[in-house]
């Protein structure tokens, strides 16, 4: 990259001893994990507790295959997400805004209208089955469902509202202790046959599967659409680059952007001019996001396969639909363990969906109003998120960033209770949800491989993908993209796959 007059020297810069690097020891870095947690349990739900036992309760081991991979080929459609935010200090929303026209922004402006209603649906359906279950057969209170699913989606915004990201970050931690830890005594205390391991390398698509097939692939670990909520996160979060790129623009270390005159060089941070204290700073933070994602990532992999095997040991054959689809998928604990395991079930459950739901509240609202910023210039006259920090004119103009934000999130409340009250049926419309996501993930992918690529300057060897990074990522790009042409063409044209 070449020299900029805007951009200075780190001789410009006098003081920056007040950055604290967080510890790098392991405990620590469990304590500082936000975005990479948030991502996981936003999609540790409904394709973990609906879809994974769906295919299990239906063909068996056969379709363990696409677990791992759909972990594998996505797995980089997400880090470049982190990675963008960490080396530039901006959303991936910033450079989407880049492209002509900024098509980008307003496809997403579109795919996030319909996933706050239908996908958002399809997520709380999920958490209301549960509920349902708990009320209709165990309490003997029989409460419609949309009824469940309004007051879980009232809750959940209440709690956004009142404490935006950080009451996210601290739920999300809740839930995920008592999913893992749930979901771990059960399978630890009966485990699947070890001659299931085969099905991980043996691709099988037996008849009537490609609809979960295609769900697996879109919602597994969740939609590569969340990885633009996971990069709105980790700005949120306010760590590493993104806590510091307003001061680094101001002692001149970065060039402003300006999403009316978008320029991806604008986008770009020379780490090498920095001073060696703000540049270990952002290093730091950069290593610690990631292991927050990995390890999200392998965790909520190890659940997935855990509810496929032992949907496939215990229910097995079952359709598994309809409305007292929880009570057939809690059936595995009380087969397993006994009827007081049931508990555990809905405990573990109600975390993993709720979870989801909740994140989804958040995330995609938050892309929504990411986008008006970087589309309209009176929302990007009034952007900002943090409530502590909200001016006057931000809390009562309309289309100020925060309230588009708060707007798009009761949208998203009110569409999805009355999408649930017009199909009460909680498997079809999970994987209706999760094929939907399959079908818009290859261009989020293709976008995040190609603006890491083409913003984060190549000379800087922490931030910029490795070779190997670059080739495995375009290479599961095209893999998942083939698999999605297949899927498609599967669950949407009806064409007959043999299996």
């Amino acid at each position: 990259m070449s020299a900029d007059p805007r951009v200075k020297t780190t001789s410009a810069v006098s003081e920056w001893d007040d950055l604290k690097l967080p510890p790098m020891d392991f405990a620590s870095m469990l304590r500082a994990f936000g975005p990479g947690i948030v991502l996981m349990m936003t999609g540790m739900g409904t394709s973990h507790v609906v879809t994974a036992p769906t295919a299990g309760a239906r063909f068996a081991y056969a379709l363990l295959w696409c677990v791992p991979a759909a972990y594998i080929f996505k797995y980089h459609g997400f880090e470049m997400a982190f990675r963008f935010t960490n080396a530039t200090g901006k959303s991936l929303v910033e450079a989407y805004g880049t492209a002509w026209k900024k098509w980008p922004l307003w496809y997403l402006l579109a795919i996030t209208l319909l996933q706050c209603a239908v996908g958002q649906a399809g997520r709380l359906i999920a958490t209301s089955a549960v509920v349902y279950y708990a009320f209709t057969h165990i309490l003997h209170w029989p409460v419609p469902m949309e009824v469940h699913a309004l007051v879980l989606g009232v809750i959940s915004v209440a709690i956004i509202w009142r404490g935006s990201y950080q009451a996210l970050e601290s739920f999300s931690r809740v839930l995920a202790g008592v999913l893992v830890v749930s979901t771990g005594i059960v399978y630890f205390l009966r485990p699947a046959p070890l001659a299931a391991v085969e099905n991980f390398f043996r691709i099988s698509t037996p008849e009537g599967s490609w609809l979960i097939i295609a769900a697996f692939l879109g919602l597994l670990p969740t939609g590569i659409d969340v990885s633009l909520q996971a990069s709105e996160w980790g700005k949120a979060k306010n760590v590493g680059l993104p806590g510091i790129r307003n001061r680094l623009e101001a002692a001149g270390l970065a060039r402003p952007f300006n999403p009316f005159a978008p320029r991806k060089e604008d986008l770009a941070i020379r780490t090498s001019i920095l001073p060696p204290h703000v540049r270990e700073y952002c290093e730091r933070w950069f290593k610690i996001e990631l292991w927050d994602f990995r390890i999200g990532h392998i965790v909520s992999f190890g659940i997935g396969v855990v509810f496929l095997v032992l949907a496939a040991v215990w229910l097995y054959p079952s359709a598994l639909e309809g409305p007292a689809v929880m009570g057939e998928i809690a059936s595995i604990f009380t087969k397993s363990v006994g009827s007081w395991s049931m508990v555990l079930f809905l405990l573990g459950a109600f975390a993993a969906l709720y979870a989801t739901a909740f994140g989804y509240f958040d995330g995609w609202p938050r892309v929504f109003a990411a986008c008006c910023r970087n589309i309209f210039r009176g929302t990007a006259r009034l952007q900002g998120m943090e409530k502590a920090e909200l001016t006057p004119e931000q809390r009562r103009t309309w289309y100020s960033e925060y309230n588009i934000y708060r707007v798009t999130m009761i949208f998203s409340l009110v569409t999805a209770v009355l999408v649930i009250a017009g199909i009460p049926e909680p498997v079809f419309l999970v994987l209706v949800a999760s094929t939907q996501a399959f079908f818009i993930a290859p261009v989020i992918f293709i976008l995040n491989i190609y603006y890491c690529l083409t913003v984060i300057p190549k000379d800087n060897k922490v931030f910029y993908p490795s070779k190997f990074e670059i080739w495995f990522a375009w290479g599961s790009c095209i893999l998942f993209t083939a698999f999605t042409v297949i899927g498609m063409l599967a669950t949407v044209f009806r064409v007959r796959l043999v299996g």
